[in-house]
């Protein structure tokens, strides 16, 4: 299940193993092609890594924290810290290869 993620439950949720945090926006172009694709993840997968979602627009706390500059920016979080940052659109093959590189 894909996770909608705010600066108040962030930490608990990156904080359990493996998890893919999808930074978006509504008027972004690119997050809109990529949020299918994060979706069908979080069925996939949801029995071995959270996915999650951020507004950056909403968030922007979280988005200067983790250096996003660009969207869709996702970022792969093992027990807490980031261990991968992927920048504009990404095709799902190339997302589950960056999983599984973590696991």
């Amino acid at each position: 299940m894909l996770e909608t993620m705010t600066k108040e439950n962030f930490s608990e949720l990156i904080d359990k193993g493996l998890t893919l945090v999808d930074f978006w926006a509504p008027w972004c172009g690119p997050c809109k092609m990529q949020l299918p694709i994060v979706e069908e993840l979080s069925v996939e997968l949801q029995d071995s890594i959270v996915i999650g979602k951020v507004n950056a627009d909403e968030e922007p706390e979280l988005s200067s924290k983790y250096g996003v500059m660009g969207l869709p920016t996702l970022i792969l979080f093992k027990n807490g810290q980031p261990v991968e940052k992927l920048v504009g659109l990404q095709r799902k093959n190339s997302i589950i290869g960056k999983i599984q590189t973590h696991q």
